[in-house]
């Protein structure tokens, strides 16, 4: 198991028909040796486990990557559920270059995201 650096990128969307590398994720997650997230590594390291949400226009949001409700995995901003923004089976992507992750936002709307980078 290794703490990586993973970045997302907005992948194609009806609003930017050729994505937006200007809008996305960078978080700290365990991987395995194929890049699958770990989630008993987690256990052990969950309090390294950062994300920045960076989208053009507004102010970065500074988080966590927390598990709640039994196999739901979030980006978490503050106490509470009201800002969580769930990734979609999270616990079953493999996070390498050009593969694509979907994550429902703030506005409730889900949106695909493309790994761009796994350091």
């Amino acid at each position: 198991m290794a703490l990586k650096q993973i970045r997302l990128e907005l992948a194609r969307t009806k609003e930017f028909p050729a994505g937006n590398a200007n809008c996305g994720y960078e978080f700290t997650a365990p991987l395995d040796a194929g890049g699958q997230f770990d989630a008993a590594a987690f256990k052990q390291h969950k309090g390294e486990c950062h994300v920045v949400r960076f989208w053009q226009g507004a102010k970065d949001e500074r988080g966590n990557l927390i598990h709640v409700r039994g196999k739901r995995w979030v980006f978490s901003y503050a106490p509470g559920e009201d800002d969580d923004e769930p990734i979609f089976k999270f616990d079953r992507h493999v996070f390498k270059p050009n593969e694509y992750v979907s994550i429902t936002e703030h506005d409730g709307v889900t949106r695909p995201f493309k790994v761009v980078s796994v350091t």
